[in-house]
């Protein structure tokens, strides 16, 4: 692939302001400089820096975010911050989109993509990849109450009952919750319907990967193959 295009791929300008770029000797190519925005590279395993700051190339994007509450998963927020200025500007160029969202006040793992099949796949009910959610209630809660969001709770305007994949008390007000869809606000009201109250949401997981505990609330990072295979498979 040409040098210009490469770096316009990565979201890092236009195709002119990419060829200025190279053609002033502010990019390393695996270390060389290089001034004709035409070369080709190899692009399997490419390193490349402008300015000092190093990039590797990728197809495309695959991002975890650790949400914080107070941020719309939206480019045109209405009440409060876009969870997107918590992004490098060159993610936005390259047209990363949320994998789902998340209300401002539920905080916890977000994904980012630029790879539209993935982002399907990743939220379509019909693939089954389990969402799992550390719930604060406000009420203490019965056994009963898990019993009845395992076997199933009747929502207003749905045809069918919706259920839990998994539940599990953590305490006396806390609960972990794994569904298959991601409708409307469901985990509040799915608590609501079996009679208690959500205080404090937040996703803990993905298919099989967790959020990354040394991942600061508002910090991001790249999802390398390993997590992309982990977030396939079953929460153990």
């Amino acid at each position: 692939m040409q040098a210009c295009r490469i770096l316009q791929s990565q979201g890092l300008g236009s195709r002119r302001d990419c060829r200025e770029l190279i053609r002033r000797q502010r990019v390393l190519f695996d270390g060389v400089p290089v001034s004709d925005p035409e070369r080709e590279f190899p692009c399997e395993n490419l390193t490349f820096s402008v300015d000092g700051e190093t990039y590797r190339y990728r197809e495309h994007a695959y991002l975890v975010l650790n949400k914080p509450a107070g941020y719309e998963c939206s480019r045109q927020p209405q009440d409060h911050p876009s969870v997107f200025a918590l992004l490098p500007e060159y993610l936005l160029r390259r047209g990363v989109q949320c994998v789902g969202r998340l209300d401002q006040d539920t905080t916890g793992l977000l994904l980012f993509s630029d790879d539209g099949r993935f982002i399907h796949d990743h939220t379509a009910p019909k693939k089954q990849i389990g969402k799992t959610y550390r719930i604060t209630c406000k009420h203490a809660f019965p056994p009963a109450l898990i019993e009845q969001l395992l076997a199933g709770v009747q929502l207003h305007d749905e045809p069918a009952p919706l259920r839990a994949r998994q539940c599990r008390a953590m305490s006396e007000h806390r609960l972990e919750m794994t569904i298959n869809e991601g409708k409307y606000h469901q985990v509040k009201r799915m608590i609501a319907a079996a009679g208690n109250r959500v205080e404090a949401l937040h996703r803990q997981a993905i298919g099989g990967y967790a959020l990354p505990v040394d991942l600061a609330p508002g910090a991001w990072k790249w999802l390398e193959a390993d997590a992309l295979d982990v977030l396939k498979s079953p929460l153990s």
